[in-house]
């Protein structure tokens, strides 16, 4: 069974590395309310994703407020 949740960014913190061409940012979202969790959570949800990236492409690819899909799919 996969379990799809719909998270917003709520901050994306970018951090200085020893190596001035390297990256790394911090991404944390939240989950939204209401209408559009309802397939996993009947009420208000609560709960957090952090993630420490140091992929450039993948850092660019959150905004700030915007909302992301989740999918949750066991894996091997």
């Amino acid at each position: 069974m996969t379990v799809r949740a719909k998270f917003y960014v709520t901050s994306i913190q970018h951090h200085h590395t020893p190596r001035p061409e390297a990256v790394c940012a911090e991404v944390k979202l939240a989950p939204v309310y209401g209408d559009a969790n309802k397939p996993w959570s009947e009420a208000t949800p609560c709960g957090q994703i952090a993630m420490t990236i140091t992929n450039a492409a993948a850092i660019d690819a959150f905004a700030l407020g915007k909302s992301y899909f989740c999918d949750f799919t066991p894996a091997d």
